[in-house]
């Protein structure tokens, strides 16, 4: 599950743009992609022509400085074109701290 303190803060509420190029390896509905993810938040946006049905499951990895992180996506909105919405759903206990700071530092950047 999410654990409070990542999302506690209002500051987290916010999008963050992603200027400095993250990428997400996802699956979702049977497809496996790697996308530029746009923004992050209480989830992300990627960067996708790849379509997937609102409320598809997704598993995502991301490999940034701060090491992998790993959590579950939930489709929220599909953009056709453009990509995909996702909601966090689940963040492993290991990968909150990483999750936490790859969002500070992308805040710190913006």
């Amino acid at each position: 599950m999410l654990q409070q303190s990542l999302f506690h803060s209002r500051r987290f509420h916010s999008r963050v743009e992603t200027h400095e190029g993250v990428w997400v390896d996802w699956r979702c509905a049977g497809r496996e992609d790697v996308s530029r993810v746009r923004n992050m938040s209480l989830g992300l946006f990627l960067e996708t022509h790849a379509s997937s049905g609102v409320g598809s499951t997704a598993k995502l990895e991301f490999l940034v400085q701060e090491g992998q992180i790993r959590a579950d996506g939930l489709v929220r909105r599909v953009e056709p074109g453009r990509g995909l919405a996702l909601k966090f759903t689940a963040v492993g206990e290991e990968d909150r701290p990483r999750l936490e700071a790859l969002i500070r530092r992308l805040r710190s950047s913006s």
